[in-house]
């Protein structure tokens, strides 16, 4: 059964390629994607591997995690599950979207 890694804080310029290349050096690669905004085409800086089996990923993780990558410590893990429950923003100063946690009041009263 294949497994999905998870590989984050990856360098903007990495591409699919190397991380095919240096997972490879643990086991069968199924498949590579480096995640990109939709508009701009930009890394967002993670991607998924997923490969062939468990027993490969688990050594990859334990070799990969915490390692140099372009120039950055990048982060390997098992994937979550995507959920379908919508995920919760948060601004910056703790509030929902939409909320700045600030009143604003209508100055015409």
């Amino acid at each position: 059964m294949s497994v999905s890694i998870y590989v984050g804080n990856l360098s903007y310029s990495t591409k699919e390629e190397v991380l095919q290349e240096i997972f490879s050096e643990h086991g069968e690669v199924i498949k590579v994607q480096i995640i990109t905004d939709k508009l701009s085409g930009r890394s967002k800086g993670f991607g998924f591997v997923e490969m062939a089996n468990e027993a490969d990923a688990e050594a990859a993780i334990k070799e990969l995690n915490d390692g140099e990558l372009d120039g950055r410590q990048i982060k390997v893990n098992i994937a979550r599950e995507k959920s379908d429950e919508p995920r919760k923003f948060r601004n910056r100063d703790g509030g929902s979207r939409g909320d700045s946690g600030k009143k604003f009041y209508d100055k015409r009263r």
